[in-house]
């Protein structure tokens, strides 16, 4: 089923800024999906087509799988929700990482593809660094010892009215485990944004 995304409103912040942190368990889904279509990201920057054709099941090649977990748009914007995420590089790279992590198929070969692809092949915006590589390839890691469902796999439709703190609860996000995680990643890279912001002090680390 297709998820509406919702109508943009007013801008509130940056894309820069937005982040939708851990420690919000209040708002809905669909509330909480509003907010980032208000920081204008979408209109940021069209999304070139060798990230599509990466990592977009839509434009997958018949036959052939370039990287398990793979999931939509939309899709992956929830996900930055449910992970407590921003849009910043180490941010999307986490998302990634943690998203194919979760299921269960993503093999080291993979992995060092992807990392290859991201620093060299991406144009501007979507590039990562050697740190950013790091993350996603912890993200991986964290996504596959996690016992989350796989999060290509979930019904997103069916997550939208429910509070975040409920559509995590129903995947199986282990909101202890991720920050601890953010804990260990923000004492890495102390002079990065994203990782500074995504640790929620107020949560019990494990």
């Amino acid at each position: 089923m297709e998820i509406k995304k919702p109508e943009v409103v007013k801008k509130k912040i940056s894309w820069k800024e937005w982040i939708v942190p851990l420690s919000e368990e209040n708002m809905t889904v669909r509330e909480a999906l509003e907010t980032q279509a208000q920081s204008g990201a979408a209109e940021q920057v069209k999304i070139p087509l060798i990230v599509k054709l990466v990592e977009n099941p839509k434009y997958d090649i018949p036959y052939i799988t370039l990287f398990d977990g793979a999931v939509g748009l939309t899709e992956h914007d929830i996900i930055h929700l449910l992970l407590g995420r921003g849009m910043l590089p180490k941010d999307e790279a986490f998302i990634i990482g943690f998203t194919m992590g979760s299921s269960n198929s993503m093999s080291t070969f993979q992995k060092k593809i992807y990392g290859l692809i991201s620093k060299y092949a991406y144009p501007k915006y979507y590039k990562f660094d050697d740190e950013d590589i790091e993350v996603f390839k912890k993200a991986a890691h964290l996504g596959y010892v996690s016992n989350c469902q796989p999060l290509n796999t979930i019904d997103f439709e069916s997550l939208m009215d429910l509070s975040l703190k409920e559509a995590r609860e129903k995947v199986g996000i282990e909101v202890d485990l991720i920050n601890a995680y953010y804990k260990a990643e923000r004492q890495k890279y102390p002079n990065d944004n994203a990782s500074q912001r995504s640790y929620q002090k107020q949560l019990k680390d494990l």
